[in-house]
């Protein structure tokens, strides 16, 4: 090359089969563009460009899209007495969900002991590391909520308590690692962990999986969907619609006397003149100038369940 600038634009299409970025306490999966510049009696310049790369994960699938549910119990003892049993149970509405959606949590906590208990959800994030036989893993909390404590002999029910989901990495798969056997990437898997607290010993932990995808649920593409994400439609106007249908109004209050016989008297023919005569005038004549139903015959019409319904143009 003569002295002066020259630009060579390299374009490099990647593989389907790459693997998702990781960062990991034991390991990593990093992708960077090298380049060399060879100088002759001179050292080899190199510079380096590290880039990311996810694999989607499309929560919109009907594995990812079904209900999750469990149910769990534990015999609390301390010094070799019985002091009753703890039973959870929970389920959430789907499987897949992005970050910044929300988890709506169903439970039931049966505290049938002595002493109470504090039931807690968390999203708990598993990290499998393997290399040449050895694995080794590592958990961490990435969000926790906590209930009220449950008395002793009582029961608490989670109607939907919220769990939002923070900024998280998406789940890496071991059956997604870029085609390449297990052994060879790193693992990290994500779920929902609902534990009760129970004193004087160990915890009732109840776990259901979760995974964290990049592709948000379609607004209208599951009925099973959360309406509490960010991705839900907003149903806040069915709370004014009444239980009770009203009732119309009753036709004399809507039309005065002077006004229903007025409108009720066909028009004289003089005043139309020939325009409208023949079979079509007549027609129209009878239904425009027909009186309404009483509200009595079409509260219940045959067919729909008791609604009312106007009746139809003949």
């Amino acid at each position: 090359l003569q002295a002066g600038r020259h630009e060579f634009p390299f374009t490099f299409q990647l593989p389907e089969t790459l693997a998702t970025s990781f960062e990991g306490k034991h390991g990593s999966v990093r992708y960077w563009v090298k380049a060399k510049l060879h100088r002759p009696w001179s050292t080899v310049k190199k510079v380096k460009k590290e880039f990311t790369v996810i694999d989607p994960i499309d929560i919109n699938t009907p594995a990812l899209l079904a209900p999750q549910a469990g149910a769990k119990e534990k015999l609390a003892r301390a010094w070799y007495c019985n002091r009753g049993q703890v039973s959870v149970t929970a389920k959430i509405d789907r499987k897949g969900y992005t970050p910044g959606e929300v988890i709506p949590i169903f439970a039931e906590i049966d505290n049938c002991t002595s002493r109470a208990v504090v039931p807690k959800a968390a999203i708990i994030q598993t990290q499998s590391f393997i290399a040449r036989g050895a694995k080794k893993q590592k958990k961490s909390v990435v969000t926790s909520i906590a209930g009220d404590a449950i008395a002793a002999g009582k029961r608490e029910v989670w109607h939907g308590r919220a769990l939002k989901i923070p900024p998280v990495g998406p789940s890496l798969l071991p059956e997604t690692s870029g085609g390449t056997p297990a052994a060879k990437f790193p693992c990290s898997l994500l779920s929902l962990q609902v534990c009760v607290e129970i004193p004087g010993t160990s915890k009732l932990l109840l776990e259901l999986p979760l995974v964290i995808g990049t592709i948000p649920l379609h607004p209208f593409g599951s009925r099973t969907s959360s309406i509490s994400s960010q991705y839900s439609v907003n149903l806040d106007w069915l709370s004014t619609i009444p239980e009770q249908p009203e009732a119309p109004p009753e036709y004399s209050a809507v039309v005065s006397s002077p006004e229903a016989e007025q409108s009720l008297a066909p028009p004289c023919r003089s005043e139309l003149g020939g325009i409208l005569e023949g079979p079509f005038f007549a027609y129209i004549q009878e239904f425009r100038f027909r009186p309404p139903p009483l509200y009595s015959e079409v509260t219940n019409p045959p067919g729909l369940g008791g609604l009312g319904s106007w009746p139809s143009c003949p």
